[in-house]
């Protein structure tokens, strides 16, 4: 398997910040003017930041795996899990909220553009560290493209 990392595109980069960001600013400004009960605010906050965590995680265990670093296949299976987990338990206490349904969909777009930024801006934060690390070894040629076989990193680092 022949695989590359291209750098990401500024646009790219700027992108999947805006996403991350916009996403949990929205459910965050959304929370704090919501007419809830302190303890549903807190559910709701919780829900996004295991969210986040739990997306974070999935896309670097998925990454390792595609560059053959050794995942074991219960963490792999607990990040999918938790992804699950976290968008069940938004679906269930959005399902049964006395909110109005544009209220509801507010707080799931939020929550999702939230996942996907977060997503992106790990992969990016990633593949530029993997391209400085790598473009700055005398003993590594510079190459547009960097094959992902010849990647060994430190587990500690990841």
């Amino acid at each position: 398997m022949n695989q590359y990392i291209n750098k990401p595109t500024s646009a790219f980069i700027a992108a999947s910040w805006v996403a991350l960001i916009a996403g949990a600013a929205a459910y965050m400004v959304g929370l704090w003017n919501a007419d809830m009960l302190l303890n549903e605010k807190g559910y709701y906050l919780i829900l996004i930041l295991y969210g986040l965590f739990a997306a974070v995680s999935l896309q670097k265990i998925i990454r390792d795996k595609l560059e053959g670093v050794h995942v074991t296949a219960i963490y792999f299976g607990l990040c999918w899990v938790s992804i699950l987990i976290c968008v069940a338990l938004l679906s269930i206490g959005l399902w049964n909220a006395s909110l109005e349904l544009s209220e509801k969909g507010f707080y799931i777009m939020a929550f999702l553009l939230s996942l996907f930024g977060a997503v992106a801006v790990q992969k990016n934060i990633r593949d530029l560290d993997y391209l400085r690390m790598h473009t700055q070894m005398p003993s590594v040629p510079h190459y547009s493209q960097t094959p992902v076989e010849n990647i060994e990193y430190d587990n500690e680092q990841n």
